[in-house]
């Protein structure tokens, strides 16, 4: 009989934590044979990544997972043999009390956020507190021995590996989007959220002797794009072209489709947790954009990955990449930073490559979460 995992995600204000609960969901039926609802607050931000979510539906399967919405007035539900509460969410006292009176005591894990600092490897595993006799546990995903590692499903990397060297279905693809990529343009992609850098970013890739294609899926960086080329109500399809800038206003695309879409690109200027998790697996050049938090703790959680990811590379590599980074996460001038980037390219884009190949030498996150549930019994 198959191992029964409960999933809890409450979706804040983006699609991080629908995005990285959705993926490992699948992953989890379609890998590891465990039988998974995945309770949702909000079905219409996982409409946005699964069209053919039915948001009137209490419950419904989806690719195997039965997803169900997460209402305010809890009914009752049986608890399942692992119980994952993502991103530190309350699960519902009903539900804790039915954890409580199982004959057999469920394993219960906090699947933490992403992080790559220090203190992540020594907490990771530990007990946590205790509802009556049920215990939890901290799971950390992590880019070090001694943590969960990071999601990636079986053959990920060498299916990107295989689309990345077949020129004619990477065409096919863009081509779906409404995308002609010039043979000698730099193709970019940027997924963020609001931000007073772009303007100046912008302004270096219109004046850049080399064409540049920048690729924007609908989300909260359409503002800024939108003041910088003087327009309203940019929508997918648009369209401008300044100096030798091309911005292309593209769809919100489905998980499936993103894969593809960071396989494409030179570049990938990503947000959050899940999409910079996926530019990692495309192995290109990235730049993140993460979740800023209050008393800017964001920041440590960014020079930390900086200090990891940046390991290897020369002197001026290192600052260009540094550099870049900084700048765009507090929205300062980018002129300077992206052009010491792109005449870092060639070093960055082996580290790239280099570092992809690193993290895959590791156990995936939900191979990681079967284990401890394994080891746990």
């Amino acid at each position: 009989m198959a191992v029964r995992w409960d999933i809890f995600c409450t979706v804040v204000d983006n699609f991080g934590d629908i995005g990285v609960t959705w993926r490992l969901a699948r992953q989890l039926v379609a890998e590891h044979r465990c039988a998974v609802r995945l309770w949702v607050d909000d079905l219409r931000a996982f409409e946005r990544l699964c069209p053919e979510v039915d948001v009137t539906l209490a419950q419904q399967w989806q690719q195997g997972v039965d997803v169900c919405h997460w209402p305010r007035e809890w009914l009752p539900a049986e608890a399942a043999d692992v119980v994952i509460a993502a991103f530190a969410c309350q699960l519902p006292g009903d539900y804790m009390d039915a954890m409580a009176e199982r004959k057999v005591t469920p394993l219960w894990m906090n699947l933490d956020y992403l992080s790559a600092e220090d203190w992540v490897v020594g907490c990771h595993g530990l007990p946590s507190v205790k509802y009556k006799h049920v215990q939890k546990y901290f799971f950390f995903p992590g880019f070090r021995e001694g943590t969960g590692g990071l999601l990636r499903e079986v053959g990920l990397l060498e299916r990107r590996q295989q689309f990345q060297q077949d020129a004619e279905a990477q065409r096919r693809f863009l081509q779906e989007l409404g995308v002609e990529r010039a043979p000698d343009a730099r193709l970019i992609s940027l997924f963020a959220y609001e931000n007073t850098g772009l303007a100046s970013w912008f302004d270096a890739m219109a004046a850049d002797v080399r064409a540049t294609h920048v690729l924007v899926p609908e989300g909260r960086v359409l503002g800024d794009v939108e003041r910088w080329l003087g327009v309203e109500g940019l929508a997918a399809g648009a369209v401008h072209r300044r100096g030798a800038l091309t911005v292309q206003v593209l769809p919100f695309v489905r998980q499936d489709q993103y894969d593809p879409l960071l396989w494409c690109c030179d570049f990938n200027a990503v947000r959050g947790e899940d999409s910079f998790v996926r530019a990692q697996w495309a192995g290109r050049p990235l730049l993140w954009h993460i979740y800023q938090q209050e008393e800017d703790v964001h920041l440590e959680k960014l020079e930390a990955f900086l200090g990891l990811y940046t390991q290897g590379l020369s002197e001026s590599a290192e600052k260009a990449m540094s550099g870049l980074w900084r700048a765009w996460n507090a929205g300062q001038d980018m002129a300077g930073h992206w052009k010491n980037t792109c005449e870092q390219q060639r070093e960055l884009a082996e580290h790239a490559q280099a570092w992809c190949l690193e993290q895959a030498s590791r156990p995936d996150l939900a191979t990681a979460l079967v284990k401890f549930y394994g080891n746990w019994i």
